[in-house]
């Protein structure tokens, strides 16, 4: 439905600007944006930069580059960090397009497209406060598709004129595989409960670990790095006052044990995690060592 909608506004459309979560550049894109939008200019903004561990910077814009994606600006639109940078380059993209007949029309029209959950209303808003000195035209929810209306029009800039088509988040019809499923999990753009939060817990302590981003170990005071999610759960539920007592009969009679509360303990850590207290994560270090995820979701 979105995309229908989203090609028929084309016509009114100069440039495209495509919004990304920065800690997972290279997938989790729906590929039907390429192929649906791709006949206009494109601009890649990975946002959320604040939450992403960037050594490999260079790396990932040399690896988007090799995909056909030019034009790649890395953002934190909370703090309005090289916010700036968008609407110079839009205007530049759209002035050297060939297709642009400037004409009696002294407007630029922009649509912003993406993933659910990745920014794009906060981008919206971030411009507006940078060039309109205006706050919020959009709602921002931080659960994935909390922005309904479907192409509302919104101011961003007087000189030039500019407006966004802003656009509800789509996700591929089909995920290209099951890792990649639960790094956009991870990221907030599919509703937790669709994939269970203590499977999401579980992979995020494997990828953790696996990439040596231990700050989990200190923030809950664990000791050392565990690889044993119930163990760490456990101990999360212990820190945060989630357990109860549950009596237990036994032969001998009973026996007082402390449960703790596993999906409380799971949902804190994911919350935990997105808000950056875990230290910035780079979840797409496997792909750009070359180890695609091999596993693909039937």
């Amino acid at each position: 439905m979105g995309l229908k909608k989203m090609q028929s506004s084309l016509k009114l459309v100069d440039c495209i600007i495509e919004v990304h979560d920065a800690r997972i550049p290279l997938s989790g894109r729906n590929p039907l944006f390429q192929e649906t939008l791709g006949l206009k200019p494109h601009l890649l903004v990975l946002n959320k930069m604040d939450l992403a561990d960037l050594a490999e910077q260079e790396k990932i814009m040399q690896r988007l580059e090799g995909e056909g994606l030019k034009n790649v600006i890395f953002t934190n639109c909370v703090k309005d960090e090289n916010v700036k940078q968008i609407i110079p380059t839009v205007t530049g993209l759209i002035d050297s397009s060939h297709r642009y007949h400037r004409g009696e029309n002294p407007e630029y029209c922009i649509m912003v497209i993406g993933v659910p959950n990745v920014g794009k209303s906060s981008l919206i808003n971030s411009l507006r406060r940078q060039h309109l000195r205006k706050g919020k035209a959009t709602r921002v929810g931080g659960e994935p598709g909390i922005t309904r209306a479907v192409m509302s029009r919104i101011q961003v800039s007087e000189r030039p004129l500019m407006f966004l088509l802003d656009t509800p988040g789509v996700l591929a019809p089909r995920i290209a595989s099951v890792e990649t499923g639960l790094k956009l999990a991870l990221c907030g753009t599919v509703l937790d409960h669709l994939v269970g939060e203590e499977t999401m817990a579980d992979y995020l302590l494997y990828t953790l670990n696996k990439y040596q981003s231990l700050g989990y170990v200190q923030h809950y005071g664990l000791g050392s790095a565990c690889d044993n999610i119930e163990r760490v759960l456990k101990r999360v539920a212990v820190k945060l006052g989630k357990t109860q007592k549950v009596k237990i009969l036994t032969g001998a009679g009973d026996v007082n044990v402390i449960q703790p509360d596993y999906p409380a303990a799971a949902r804190d850590f994911l919350h935990t995690f997105r808000r950056g207290l875990l230290g910035p994560v780079m979840l797409d270090l496997d792909v750009l060592r070359g180890h695609p995820p091999a596993e693909t979701v039937p």
